[in-house]
């Protein structure tokens, strides 16, 4: 199965659409200062496009007055905002110390194998993005996995196969 890094949810067009720049100033009015609105903002956007392009980065950080580098660091940092287009399910893998013992490593490689593609790749079909991720602060569960925003775990890389099959679906952690 070839890998593609990327699979487009919509197009986004350059700079902010209308109604992001309404949802701005909602936002703004929301904090006495304006870049307090960055995070909701960015996370609207996201919500209706999927990712979070440079020109729409750049849109933000000069919607909200602050340096357009305060606004890609923001988004570097938090696992949960994403550069380029993803799969309907986001597959991420804790790779901190506590999973890491527990077989995160091993687990990663294993979702790579069933997917046919590497880490920070989507499948061809648009369905699986798989990454790794820093520490989803659930220790107790590890090694633990986040699909889109549910939590699941333990999951021991022998059940790799079995999990992609119920597609993420199960107990929450």
């Amino acid at each position: 199965m070839k890998a593609v890094n990327a699979m487009a949810t919509e197009q986004q067009p350059a700079g902010l659409r209308p109604e992001w720049r309404e949802a701005a100033r909602a936002i703004k009015a929301e904090f006495p200062r304006e870049r307090s609105a960055l995070l909701p903002l960015l996370h609207r956007i996201q919500a209706e496009t999927g990712y979070l392009d440079d020109a729409v980065l750049a849109a933000v950080a000069e919607e909200l007055g602050v340096p357009a580098q305060e606004v890609v660091s923001t988004v570097s940092f938090y696992t949960l905002f994403y550069r380029r287009p993803v799969g309907k399910k986001v597959l991420h893998v804790c790779t901190g110390l506590p999973c890491a013992l527990a077989g995160a490593d091993q687990l990663l490689a294993a979702f790579a194998r069933e997917l046919g593609i590497a880490p920070g790749q989507t499948t061809p079909d648009g369905e699986w993005t798989l990454l790794p991720a820093e520490c989803l602060a659930a220790c107790d569960k590890a090694p633990v996995v986040q699909v889109n925003l549910r939590y699941r775990g333990p999951v021991p890389p022998e059940a790799a196969a079995r999990f992609l099959a119920e597609g993420g679906e199960g107990d929450d952690v």
